[in-house]
Formats: structure tokens, C-alpha cells, sequence
């Protein structure tokens, strides 16, 4: 049985993990459309920064995020005084650091899913009278979703599983920072934490084999639908 502080752990994550999907979802979709369909001069560069978060240590835009949107940093003091919103040492902070470490996962799959599209059947829909928002809504989006569905799955699972940036950025504060990564660490800290960190530790093996599982089941309904045929 779960102690109290464990299902708070493993609420808390599921909270931070549903808001950095949701906070990836749009522009994710745009940003992996725009690469798939689209050439302009600095889209080298733009890719490039898109999918940093992937290679950086996740310390680094933890900092980052900490002196931008601390307590000091520009954008935390203008949006502390206008609107009253504070990242830095709470849950909201932990959403943005997953949605920032994990959006690249939803670029990736939503660039993927435009790829595999069949050019034809949009084309097809134009020359029926459809008007370019019309095709993309009725055509390209409906195509895109299984994909689309694929990158919620893994940001949602990496949003499980972000540490560095979490406890860079908003700390490891118990009930309001303390994820489901930063709970198994503390376990490991503390004296006979060793059977804490074990359910926590298979809970979360658990949560990454059957989104794994998950994820590879729709891509291969996806590219059977689509006509791809694989081994």
C-alpha cells in the first residue's frame, strides 16, 4: 500500500503531466507542421532550437527557466505584477519545465504524421472546391491524429519522468513540487527509505512500458492504415 505522501507524489504528477501535454498539444502541432511543409532561410536554426531541450543536460534549462522566470528574473517580475502568476517553487513552474523538455517529442511526432501523409488526397480535396482551412480541418488534421495521439502519450510519459529541470527550476517542496522522480530521489535520501523508493520505482517502469507499449501499438495501426507496410 501507497503511503499518503506516495499518492501525493503520483497525483501530482499526473497533474503536471496532463497540463504540459495539453500545454505542448497546439503548439506542437504547428510547429511540426511548419517543418514538415514548409522551407524559409532559418528553418536549420529553428529546428535546431526546437529540439535543444533533447540533448541539453535538463539542468541547463532548468537554470535557465529559474533566471527568466524566478522571482528576479524579467518575465517572472512582469507576470508576478500584471497577473499575479508565479513559476518558480511551485506546480505550475514543474508544468512548464516538462512542457519544455518534453515539447519536442510532440514536434517530432506531429512532423512525422504530416510526412506520412498522402499529398494526393489533399490536392484532391482542393480541386473539389474545398478551401485551404477547409482541407487542412477535414484532411490533413484527421490524418494527423493518430501521430498527434502518439506525442501526447510520450510527452505525457516524459512529464512523468522529468527530474533535472524540475528540481532546478521549482525545487523538490513537498505536496507542491515533490513529482513522482523527486519522491523516489528523496526516498533514496532518507534512512530506510529503500522499500519507498522500490514501489515507486516499479510504478514508474510500469508507466513507461505501457505507454511504450501504447505508443508502438498506434504507430503500427497508424502506418496499416496508411498503406505502410513493416517487418
Amino acid at each position: 500500500m501507497l503511503t499518503e505522501p506516495e499518492w501525493q507524489a503520483l497525483a501530482l504528477s499526473a497533474q503536471v503531466g496532463l497540463w504540459a501535454t495539453l500545454v505542448c498539444l497546439l503548439p506542437g502541432i504547428a510547429c511540426g507542421w511548419l517543418l514538415a511543409r514548409k522551407s524559409f532561410f532559418a528553418k536549420p536554426a529553428f529546428e535546431a532550437l526546437l529540439f535543444m531541450p533533447m540533448v541539453l543536460p535538463p539542468t541547463v534549462p532548468g537554470y535557465l527557466l529559474l533566471v527568466t522566470f524566478g522571482s528576479q528574473g524579467v518575465a517572472g517580475q512582469w507576470l508576478k505584477n500584471h497577473f499575479n502568476i508565479e513559476f518558480a517553487f511551485n506546480w505550475k513552474g514543474a508544468v512548464l519545465a516538462s512542457a519544455i523538455i518534453a515539447f519536442p517529442l510532440m514536434v517530432q511526432a506531429a512532423k512525422l504524421s504530416v510526412q506520412m501523409i498522402d499529398r494526393r488526397l489533399e490536392q484532391a480535396a482542393s480541386t473539389l472546391g474545398a478551401s485551404p482551412l477547409k482541407v487542412w480541418l477535414t484532411v490533413t488534421l484527421p490524418l494527423m491524429l493518430p501521430g498527434i495521439l502518439i506525442g501526447l502519450i510520450m510527452v505525457f510519459s516524459r512529464s512523468l519522468g522529468e527530474f533535472g529541470a524540475t528540481i532546478t527550476f521549482v525545487g523538490n517542496i513537498a505536496g507542491e513540487t515533490r513529482t513522482l522522480p523527486l519522491a523516489i530521489y528523496s526516498a533514496t535520501h532518507q534512512i530506510d527509505g529503500d522499500a519507498i523508493a522500490m514501489r515507486l520505482i516499479f510504478i514508474s517502469l510500469a508507466f513507461a512500458f505501457f505507454a511504450l507499449l501504447l505508443s508502438n501499438v498506434l504507430s503500427r495501426r497508424t502506418e496499416k492504415w496508411l498503406g505502410v507496410h513493416r517487418a
